[in-house]
């Protein structure tokens, strides 16, 4: 909204600042940032009175969850979703189809989250709706955003697959990237959802691979450093690092009300769609293998629940003590705030190592 402002900027000259993708992302994070700080405290006591008994604690893992956490409302997460909203709508451009389509994917998977949630609250069990139908719902809409972007994009590189380390180095997979790109969407949707099962676990991570990506974003849709690094150049995505700014600044207001002992919990709500948010700019950037990098620790946290899954249905034996893995060190005697602070810094530690391919070519 207030980017068309700019377009006075030949009369009033300051207007003219509204133009640069930097300022705009900077405003939009602090905007997040200043709504959830502002609302939140007003959203977690109407969360709190709406849902009594907060969110169901599953009886199957760790037992001093049902203590510790007992009573803690879930659904946090619309904090973080009026907030990015909010922020995008005021900062972002909005003749940018790659925002919208972004932002799409976050409100659908968001609102995927919130049925889910809202089924757990009401209903007092950890289970929410069909797995499978969500799974489903979720592969359409990954499906139809992959669409879109791939439509927008420069044939045939939009439905190409690009690889780190090598610019030249394209796979075409033609229709067949929207399917790739729709298992990557609800891929990174999940793996959030998974990551998100103790206090601040999955807030931080979201925000520094929200950070990683604003700037791939950025240095993607920029002609200049997108040649200068040597990585692919797609007109447009820039813009995204408006909406990762968002995700930010809310993501960091959250977290004070999320910090330990949580006053509220992410939720389905909030994690799915962050989740999603990330695939979508990953595939829209092109830097979809990234992501497995940068994003790590979501993976990681995936492939646990796979294994596990994997290994007791072939030999009714478990890898881990539990799963995800994070209750896993959880029952070998690592303390929550253990287990959280270790999982952040080796967010940052793999957020780094993807970044490092952008120069490494």
């Amino acid at each position: 909204m207030l980017y068309l402002l700019s377009a006075f900027s030949d009369t009033i000259g300051p207007l003219n600042v509204l133009r640069y993708i930097t300022f705009r992302t900077g405003g939009a994070m602090i905007t997040a940032l200043v709504f959830v700080f502002l609302f939140g405290p007003s959203i977690i006591d109407q969360l709190r009175l709406r849902q009594g008994k907060g969110q169901p604690i599953r009886s199957d893992g760790p037992q001093s969850h049902l203590v510790t956490k007992k009573g803690t409302p879930t659904m946090g997460g619309l904090m973080i979703l009026f907030g990015v909203l909010v922020s995008t709508a005021l900062w972002a451009n909005p003749y940018n189809r790659y925002v919208w389509i972004v932002l799409g994917v976050t409100l659908s998977f968001g609102a995927i989250g919130f049925y889910d949630d809202y089924l757990k609250v009401t209903k007092q069990t950890h289970a929410g709706f069909s797995g499978k139908l969500r799974l489903l719902i979720e592969a359409l809409i990954g499906a139809a955003a992959v669409y879109f972007i791939v439509s927008i994009g420069r044939q045939p590189f939009a439905s190409s697959l690009t690889f780190p380390f090598f610019k030249e180095l394209v796979l075409p997979l033609g229709w067949f990237f929207i399917v790739f790109g729709a298992f990557i969407i609800v891929g990174a949707g999940n793996a959030v959802n998974l990551t998100d099962g103790l206090d601040g676990l999955a807030t931080v991570p979201v925000i520094i691979v929200a950070l990683s990506f604003g700037f791939i974003s950025y240095l993607t849709g920029n002609a200049f450093f997108a040649d200068y690094l040597n990585i692919h150049y797609v007109p447009g995505t820039g813009e995204l690092a408006v909406l990762c700014g968002a995700v930010i600044g809310a993501g960091l207001g959250f977290l004070w009300f999320n910090a330990p002992p949580a006053s509220i919990f992410m939720g389905d709500t909030g994690s799915l769609a962050l989740g999603g948010m990330i695939g979508a700019i990953a595939v829209a950037t092109k830097h979809e293998i990234v992501l497995a990098v940068v994003g790590g620790l979501f993976v990681l946290e995936a492939v646990s629940v796979i294994v596990q899954v994997l290994s007791f249905k072939l030999t009714g034996k478990r890898v881990f003590r539990m799963a995800p893995i994070h209750h896993h060190f959880e029952q070998l005697g690592w303390t929550e705030p253990q287990i959280v602070i270790r999982f952040w810094i080796v967010s940052v530690v793999l957020a780094l190592a993807g970044l490092s391919t952008l120069k490494l070519r």
